[in-house]
């Protein structure tokens, strides 16, 4: 009876663990292929707010979203 729970707890914990990572990995993967902002949104947030930015500028801006990624 112990011997029964014990089994299903760690595999549990196993199965937790597992997942946990397999979802981490999919998601960094998936982020990479599809990033959540690209230098058209940048250039099209920046003449938004009456900007003309230049190349030097997105630039400048994907390298910060892909430092907090």
């Amino acid at each position: 009876m112990l011997h029964d729970i014990l089994i299903l707890i760690v595999g549990i914990v196993i199965g937790a663990v597992i997942g946990f990572f397999g979802a981490r990995t999919f998601m960094k993967s998936y982020l990479k292929k599809n990033p959540p902002i690209n230098e058209d949104m940048i250039k099209a947030l920046m003449m938004q707010m009456g900007r003309k930015p230049n190349q030097k500028q997105i630039n400048q801006m994907m390298k910060a979203m892909e430092k907090y990624q």
